[in-house]
């Protein structure tokens, strides 16, 4: 089963994803992560990646779509894989719907958190890239291109909202929740189709 989870920059998606893996034995796939690897390792495609993150751009739907499909073949309905950075254009979430084995997405798990709380979270992490002005900008393209993914998946009838504004426990519980409420009805959905 694939939990998408979306998000602004600085909302705290990452972080609860790898908690919630860890825990409960499931598996986090952080494409910003992914990034990071190519980035370290001078690969051309890390090369590419980098002038588009350096600026606070996205990567372009292709470069992104190719290193997602790889991890998509040895998913099974019956666990639990958190894509975390992916999707964030409708493009790349019609590209993840064709590719993505038939019924695996399951949730839309969507972390909302006011603006001037993420600006705060995101200038305290310490990353290089982490300016005001590339914050600011990072939370410019979010709302122009991946916050149309909330009303695309809400039309899919897929999504549910965290509250993402609270303490990191309160939020995990929530997280745990949602997605063995989201497993339990694949599994009955996969019981039916093959019943």
């Amino acid at each position: 089963m694939i939990a998408i989870l979306l998000g602004p920059p600085g909302v705290g998606k990452g972080t609860q994803a790898a908690l919630a893996a860890e825990s409960q034995g499931w598996t986090h796939l952080s494409t910003g992560n992914l990034l990071r690897e190519e980035v370290a390792a001078g690969s051309d495609l890390g090369k590419q990646a980098d002038e588009f993150m350096a600026r606070g751009d996205l990567v372009p739907d292709e470069v992104m779509v190719g290193m997602v499909e790889e991890r998509l073949k040895s998913i099974a309905m019956d666990k639990v894989l958190f894509l975390d950075g992916f999707p964030r254009t409708i493009a790349q979430a019609d590209a993840l719907a064709e590719q993505a084995p038939s019924g695996s997405i399951r949730v839309a798990l969507y972390f909302a958190a006011p603006d001037s709380v993420l600006c705060s979270r995101l200038m305290g992490r310490g990353r290089a890239d982490d300016t005001e002005e590339v914050v600011a900008h990072r939370l410019k393209v979010y709302h122009q291109t991946t916050a149309p993914l909330v009303s695309w998946y809400q039309e899919q009838g897929l999504l549910v909202e965290v509250d993402s504004d609270r303490d990191i426990d309160s939020i995990q519980t929530d997280l745990i929740q949602l997605t063995k409420k989201a497993l339990e009805e694949s599994s009955q959905l996969e019981g039916e189709l093959n019943g």
